[in-house]
């Protein structure tokens, strides 16, 4: 299958569906792609960029706070705060593979992206998104052995157990994203190579092919009810049997200690699922969303969780936030 280098310019992109279709009907691989950003919210561009270079700035320093804090405090040297460096990298890579473009498309105007790096970028998106759902779900199993059996915690979250369950996360989501960017390579782009959204998400691609893409939808639909369903099987089973075991403890301060302990993980668990949702549905079913609602709220499905996680584990965490703060509250003592 031949390779086209053929760009729509920036008046071609605001084209009717019937004139897209004629102005490329070739069967073709583009050699790139045009971002298109926010449809509708073009004028808007500059603006909207204040807020979200605020936030990846605010990202940088939380998640890098959190890694930081963690690897020289040893008093946080612990399986739970092992987890919270694991999302706090996934974040950071996440956030690195999608913001620097997106602050370049308010910016500069600069939509085009090689076909290559589209697809790595869809490959880290997604991969890395996977990798945050299994963090998640080994959180909560923490959160369950520790609540429901704490006597034999220190013996069944061991370090190396850790580090098995953070191998398992990376490999399983590489794995299950690797058959994405070859499922992609084989489409045919006859109508545009203009992606309406502000990165390479991978049913945005799929819409712009022509020929059968069955085999896409069912490979994105498969594999996020596996992961997505499947994590949040076990999350709510996990927390099920947590706060049976809770509700069964005498002491109200008990009880209220132990409910605390799981309040920032809950917190983070709705903070990354529930966006996520709703641009999986939306992609779908959602064909009567408005494509700015939906395309701003897949940004906030980047945003937010890697903007949040640091802020409320700092809070929530003794011990990271004493050591936070002990600079400015006591700046002679390191």
């Amino acid at each position: 299958m031949k390779k086209s280098s053929k760009l729509l310019r920036p008046d071609q992109y605001i084209m009717s569906g019937p004139a897209m279709a004629a102005a490329n009907l070739t069967p073709s691989n583009p050699a790139t792609f045009l971002l298109l950003g926010i449809p509708g919210l073009e004028a808007a561009h500059v603006w909207i960029s204040v807020p979200v270079c605020t936030m990846y700035v605010a990202i940088v320093v939380g998640n890098g706070a959190i890694l930081l804090v963690v690897a020289t405090e040893p008093a946080l040297h612990r399986p739970m705060c092992y987890f919270l460096c694991m999302l706090a990298a996934i974040d950071l890579g996440a956030s690195a593979c999608t913001l620097p473009k997106l602050l370049c498309i308010f910016w500069f105007q600069a939509r085009e992206i090689d076909a290559g790096a589209c697809l790595a970028q869809m490959f880290f998106i997604h991969s890395l998104s996977m990798m945050e759902s299994a963090v998640l779900l080994a959180m909560a199993l923490d959160r369950y052995v520790a609540i429901c059996a704490p006597l034999r915690y220190s013996s069944v979250f061991t370090g190396r157990l850790v580090a098995k369950l953070g191998v398992a996360a990376v490999a399983r989501g590489a794995l299950l994203m690797s058959p994405c960017p070859f499922l992609i390579q084989r489409l045919s782009f006859c109508r545009t190579n203009v992606i309406p959204h502000t990165y390479c998400e991978h049913m945005a691609v799929v819409k712009l092919a022509c020929g059968d893409t069955s085999m896409n939808h069912a490979y994105g639909l498969s594999a996020a009810l596996l992961v997505i369903g499947g994590d949040l099987l076990f999350i709510g089973l996990s927390y099920f049997l947590i706060v049976r075991a809770v509700l069964r403890l005498s002491s109200r301060e008990a009880r209220l200690k132990a409910f605390g302990t799981c309040s920032a993980h809950l917190c983070v668990i709705l903070i990354s699922y529930t966006p996520a949702l709703f641009s999986f549905f939306t992609h779908r079913f959602g064909h009567h969303v408005a494509p700015p609602v939906h395309i701003i709220l897949a940004n906030l499905y980047l945003l937010f969780p890697p903007l949040l996680n640091p802020i409320v584990y700092g809070v929530r965490t003794r011990e990271i936030r004493e050591r936070v703060l002990r600079p400015l509250l006591y700046p002679g003592k390191q």
